[in-house]
């Protein structure tokens, strides 16, 4: 509304100034020609209004074509503008309700303003519904304290992912990769976009996987397990046979029998809950405890073997991790048995245990055959192994509950002189 305000403002003002100069001209002039002929003035007279009717049309027309010419070349980059401006809206519109993954838009106070159709069908109900409510309440209690902490960081400027488990208007219970972004306006974050992927599949392959992986793992062990408890078991019989035909009790022989029987339920016991199924419920768990756990068990299968399993603590305090002890012990069972089957007779796998910026680091060191950097690089990969009869599934595996536990698993390893597997996960 602006512009034509402006250009009938300034054509007035060139109209004024125009007349203006032609009375002030025309009246010299005609002063000038009455002293001379007043035939002549007559004429001037007579004709002069034409003369700046013709002056004054002639003006405008230059003035009024210019302008035009500058509506129609703003008018032509505003249509340009608009036509760019709905692609670009229409790519996100399509990006929105098109997304294979729950797209929304949240408030500063945390209500629903957008959600795409994915979003709508994963909660199980029309997207008009929920607009104006608050999304938190699809969560469980134990997860609205976190998922707020992540909002609030979000709404600081810091984009957030993170898992969490949702409860639709079916009762399914969902297992959600969700990532939140901020909104900024003029360097204000205004809102939040979320994204949400569905992982409850994939999670459940990955558990299959793992749970697969174990036990295979403990399918190998069972022979090493069985071995160690044999040599204790030889002990017993031999002290009970004795203890037969003597018709005496030696109380000295009673307390080895007592330790040989407190081992082998030892063994036995770790064996049980290493293949026993349970849910991965995660908690605050003591590295070491589980270091030495695994120690007593993979010992079995280092002995068969004549090679020393070497365990060392390095931290003045508790090495404390939030996971989850089944899964842990996996990882190291993993890789320590792989050490182990790359260590020849009368050597030692060396396990240290260190704690250093708020990270608690597992070191896996052995002096067998090593790893060439071509195979490195494609560790951790599914059913690539470095072994003839290997399936590929536990590198893979450790890697999947490290990554987790927001950790990593980095491998140092030269043909020849061995390995070394450093495992860093971070401290409570």
């Amino acid at each position: 509304m602006k512009i034509p305000y402006s250009i009938a403002f300034h054509i007035t003002i060139i109209y004024l100034i125009i007349g203006a100069l032609w009375i002030l001209f025309s009246d010299m002039l005609s002063m000038s020609v009455a002293d001379e002929s007043l035939t002549l003035y007559s004429f001037f007279q007579r004709y002069k209004g034409w003369f700046f009717i013709l002056v004054t049309a002639i003006s405008l027309y230059f003035l009024l074509d210019r302008w035009t010419r500058r509506i129609m070349v703003s008018q032509q980059k505003l249509q340009q503008k608009e036509r760019e401006l709905k692609i670009s809206n229409e790519h996100y519109r399509s990006l929105f309700n098109h997304n294979p993954d729950a797209v929304f838009e949240l408030s500063r106070e945390g209500y629903l303003l957008a959600l795409n159709p994915r979003g709508a069908a994963a909660i199980g109900e029309s997207s008009t519904l929920w607009i104006g409510k608050r999304l938190d309440t699809l969560l469980s209690p134990e997860e609205v304290d976190r998922a707020k902490r992540h909002f609030d960081m979000a709404l600081t400027g810091q984009p957030r992912q993170f898992e969490t488990t949702i409860v639709n208007a079916k009762d399914d219970e969902r297992i959600v990769r969700c990532s939140l972004i901020p909104s900024i306006i003029n360097d204000e974050v205004v809102g939040l976009f979320g994204i949400a992927r569905d992982i409850t599949l994939h999670r459940r392959e990955e558990e299959m996987m793992m749970l697969s992986e174990k036990m295979s793992v403990i399918g190998h062990l069972a022979a090493a397990v069985a071995h160690e408890i044999r040599n204790p078991l030889t002990s017993l019989k031999g002290f009970i046979q004795l203890m037969k035909s003597s018709k005496v009790v030696n109380e000295e022989h009673m307390n080895i029998m007592l330790e040989e029987v407190d081992r082998i339920n030892l063994i036995s016991g770790e064996l049980l809950i290493l293949g026993k199924k349970q849910d991965v419920e995660m908690k605050v768990e003591n590295v070491w405890d589980i270091l030495q756990q695994v120690k007593l068990l993979m010992d079995a299968e280092a002995n068969m073997n004549n090679i020393s399993i070497h365990l060392k603590n390095e931290t003045s305090e508790p090495a404390i991790v939030f996971g989850n002890a089944s899964q842990l012990k996996q990882v190291f069972i993993n890789l320590i048995k792989n050490s182990l089957e790359a260590t020849t007779s009368g050597d030692t796998v060396s396990i240290t245990l260190t704690k250093q910026d708020e990270h608690v680091h597992i070191t896996v060191t052995d002096h067998g055959i090593g790893i060439g950097e071509e195979r490195l690089l494609s560790l951790g990969e599914p059913f690539y192994s470095t072994k003839e009869r290997g399936s590929g599934l536990g590198l893979a595996v450790c890697y999947r509950i490290v990554e987790r536990l927001k950790g990593t698993i980095h491998f140092e390893s030269q043909v020849g002189e061995g390995t070394t597997v450093h495992v860093e996960l971070p401290s409570v």
